[in-house]
């Protein structure tokens, strides 16, 4: 359980810290081409990684709840991992790919150890 909720944790807060330096760095040209658009993407991933970061806590308690919300979570970030990528596809950073990858494959080690 200790995998799956380091994974969580490190994951959820990865998020953050790269949407604030992407937005700090102004690296987001979406905000004036097509910002509610970006705007509610950016929410959604935010939801998406407090979800990760508390049920990682959680697990790392014993919270009860916590393994409910920690399966919601990755379910969140598989549907993430899984759109995501074609932004990055399309500008041919095919980095981001692999880390999307890595993501789904650690996601589901975490998944069958909790499990």
């Amino acid at each position: 359980m200790k995998f799956a909720s380091f994974f969580s944790i490190t994951v959820g807060a990865g998020m953050i810290v790269q949407w604030t330096m992407s937005y700090l760095g102004q690296q987001i040209p979406e905000l004036k081409t097509e910002p509610i658009r970006i705007w509610f993407h950016i929410a959604a991933e935010m939801i998406t990684a407090f979800c990760l970061l508390i049920s990682g806590v959680g697990i790392l308690r014993s919270v009860p709840w916590s393994l409910n919300l920690f399966l919601i979570s990755m379910g969140m970030l598989f549907y993430t991992a899984i759109v995501s990528p074609g932004y990055f596809a399309q500008q041919g950073k095919w980095g981001w790919l692999a880390m999307f990858g890595t993501i789904t494959i650690l996601g589901v080690i975490s998944i069958l150890l909790i499990l």
